[in-house]
């Protein structure tokens, strides 16, 4: 009888079990091999499911078929047993983790124990062994771990953390591809472009956009930073910086980089990680425009939890559905917390993408966003991923941390893509700087100075205090010159489109009064002459003077920053010691009336050591990095904490949607129901707001309605233009 690996397909084919672990090896080989680890990956993808050949498995497997029903015998084991005998150490975690994910090195030890000598399997490892030996003996044969390990793990002992990983990946993928390959009766080749071959495609586009586009007095920098950036990409690979201030054409130079370091270096793949969905969102159309022609494969995936791809395949584009479950595009836009959670993570699913990151080129913009508690962590993985893995980073920000002074890359210098960038920061200087906090004004004194300005955009620390803002400059604005609000306690699709707005009418140079939260201030392009920012740590402030005559059309705008007197607002002076702590302490060190202002490079650098001495950064992430070096990855899993859980998503129909309350609320009765969340979570995000974790118990107790796990339902009022407001109202849309 031969051996079985998975039950009959819609044709009536079942998969043989050598056809499985072959047409696996050959691809986890395939993807090994990009990193040095070809023929331990391979037989790990050999050996993975050798635990089916038991009698039991394949009676098993023959009595589930008619109903698609789980077999429910564990199969890990023997695969597991074979890699650690074939010299193979923390991989074999690998086989025994391929289905629910990698476990800690004592307990990879634990199951070793149970499958050989008197142990829980033993019996059933061997048998498995000893039957598919018989039409597949090469399972006896391993290679060892790979030659290059030990020399790379005397430098750097994190290099088997992450070894592990990326096998781990290439092998699930290999696994769920040659799977997927048996049940859908489809072969699933990779993508038959590398980002190597995309840098001319790139430049032609750009200079086509170029063309196309109104000239603006800042173009000239903007080209020397495009240079600049391609220039750098004929560098050896490893740790770039791009410091560039806002509005200085970052996002396509930053392309321009990647691609033709790419081509330099025969990599396959860009990855583009920026912090904020809606960054990611606005980027991703930048570089399908850049990237995507008529006739030629799709290039560009755009992949985080505010995509719908059930829609995208839906629409025509089932590529970007399949591409995003393991990343098998040449250019993929992402979230920096889909990426690192990626990284860190220990779940199959989650980590099936990771071996693409191997000879690739990482793109992080915006990375003065990353959160510090993470930093070193993070660049430790970055590190050992430029050093043995073939990968390039590009670190892209206005605001350039000092990461090259802290322990993971304090051996090492930056290559940098403007040696010399203080006169591009002299020259792109596009405002001044006023300090209003001395004495400070009072909400109403605010509000009464922004309604007088025609265009002007206000960036308030917190939520509730953008929301008083806005209702005062509402009262104090004259004529019928519109007052819009931003900030996430609207739904993302009045979000989105109320920024369009504000864009057009900054485009037609329309009169606006902006009041909103800092979700305005990174890469989000709108352009007003006056801008008034709360106090708030030194990278924000350049963040919000982004939005300050950012096409340099004006001689100078200005940004002033205030602190607001206490008074009957949110208890804080600008709501700022709350949100950023010790940071605002830190930030007055070095900026303000008569120091540095916050565009300043050399002040930037001088502030980032002062923050993160005082704020033990190199401590914060040390539990983890123990973790990971005891290759305990169910720790490391739980530490690695990219956005703290502080807020609670609601799922609110604002009026102006009213036609979609009724498919909404069928949705939400179906996730009370228990019907699996997946594409039904990607349906509510447009009609998703955020509020304090603490607002289910507090202030909102009774105006939120659990729906399934820590989602809501918003039953109370909905502001048209500020979104969620507390009120008495308890009346159920649905």
């Amino acid at each position: 009888m031969d051996l079985l690996g998975h039950s009959a397909n819609g044709d009536g084919q079942r998969h043989l079990l050598v056809d499985h672990l072959r047409g696996t090896e050959l691809r986890a080989h395939r993807y090994g091999d990009r990193f040095g680890a070809g023929e331990a990956a391979g037989y790990l993808g050999r050996v993975h499911d050798v635990g089916k050949g038991t009698c039991a498995w394949q009676d098993g497997l023959l009595r589930a078929e008619p109903t698609n029903g789980r077999v429910g015998i564990p199969h890990k084991h023997a695969g597991t047993l074979l890699a650690q005998q074939a010299g193979l150490g923390p991989l074999a975690g690998v086989v025994f983790g391929h289905h629910g994910g990698l476990v800690s090195r004592p307990g990879l030890k634990e199951e070793l124990q149970a499958a050989r000598g008197d142990g829980e399997h033993a019996a059933s490892v061997q048998e498995a062994i000893d039957r598919v030996a018989q039409v597949m003996p090469e399972i006896l044969d391993g290679p060892g771990l790979p030659g290059w390990v030990r020399d790379a793990y005397a430098q750097d002992p994190l290099v088997l953390d992450v070894l592990v990983r990326m096998v781990f990946s290439a092998v699930v993928d290999a696994d769920r591809l040659d799977t997927a390959e048996h049940i859908d009766g489809l072969a699933r080749p990779d993508h038959p472009v590398a980002a190597l071959d995309l840098a001319d495609r790139f430049e032609k586009a750009r200079q086509e956009l170029l063309a196309d586009r109104s000239p603006s007095p800042v173009d000239g920098d903007r080209a020397y930073v495009y240079e600049r950036a391609v220039s750098a990409a004929d560098g050896p690979q490893g740790m770039y910086r791009l410091p560039a201030p806002t509005g200085s054409g970052k996002t396509i130079a930053a392309g321009g980089f990647a691609l033709n370091h790419a081509r330099r270096h025969g990599l396959g793949r860009v990855i583009v990680a920026v912090p904020f969905m809606t960054v990611t969102e606005q980027n991703a159309d930048v570089y399908r425009g850049l990237l995507e022609a008529e006739g030629e494969p799709p290039a560009v995936l755009e992949h985080h939890s505010g995509i719908d791809l059930d829609a995208e395949a839906a629409a025509g584009r089932r590529w970007a559905k399949l591409a995003a479950e393991n990343w098998d595009a040449p250019f993929v836009v992402t979230t920096t917390v889909r990426l690192f959670e990626s990284l860190f993570d220990r779940r199959p699913e989650a980590m099936r993408r990771l071996h693409r990151l191997a000879g690739s080129v990482i793109v992080l913009d915006e990375v003065q966003s990353l959160p510090d508690a993470m930093l070193v962590p993070i660049l430790s993985m970055l590190r050992t991923l430029t050093d043995h893995f073939g990968v390039t980073v590009l670190l892209a920000s206005a605001t350039q941390p000092a990461f090259f002074e802290l322990s993971p890359l304090k051996d090492i210098a930056a290559r940098e893509v403007i040696a010399e960038p203080k006169p591009l920061y002299n020259r792109l200087a596009r405002v001044n700087y006023r300090w209003w906090t001395d004495p400070a004004p009072t909400a109403d004194q605010l509000a009464r100075t922004v309604a007088g300005k025609p265009a002007v955009l206000t960036v308030c620390n917190t939520t509730t205090q953008a929301q008083r803002i806005h209702t005062l400059v509402q009262e104090h604005r004259d004529g019928d010159e519109p007052v819009r609000h931003l900030s996430t306690r609207m739904v993302a699709r009045h979000r989105r489109e109320t920024i369009a707005e504000i864009a057009e009418l900054n485009r037609t140079a329309t009169p606006v009064a902006v009041v909103s939260t800092q979700l305005v201030e990174a890469g989000v392009d709108l352009d007003f002459p006056d801008v008034f920012r709360a106090y708030a740590p030194a990278e924000a402030l350049q963040q919000a003077a982004g939005r300050c005559n950012r096409s340099g059309r004006r001689e100078r705008g200005t940004v002033t920053i205030f602190e607001l007197a206490h008074d009957d607002g949110d208890g804080q002076s600008s709501g700022g010691e709350f949100i950023y702590g010790p940071l605002l302490g830190i930030t007055r060190m070095f900026f303000g009336d008569g120091l540095a202002w916050p565009d300043d490079p050399e002040a930037l650098h001088e502030y980032y050591v002062e923050r993160f001495k005082q704020t033990n950064v190199e401590t914060k992430g040390r539990q983890i990095q123990k973790a990971r070096q005891d290759g305990d990855f169910p720790r490391v899993a739980e530490l690695f904490e990219m956005i703290r859980d502080v807020t609670v998503p609601v799922v609110c129909v604002p009026d102006r949607y009213a036609q979609e309350r009724k498919r909404i609320g069928g949705i939400l009765r179906a996730l009370r129901e228990g019907a699996p969340a997946g594409h039904l979570m990607r349906e509510l995000r447009p009609y998703m707001a955020t509020l304090p974790r603490g607002y289910v118990t507090g202030k909102a107790a009774g105006l939120m309605v659990p729906v399934v796990g820590d989602l809501y339902e918003w039953i109370g009022d909905y502001d048209k233009q500020r979104g969620i407001e507390i009120a008495d109202t308890k009346e159920s849309q649905f």
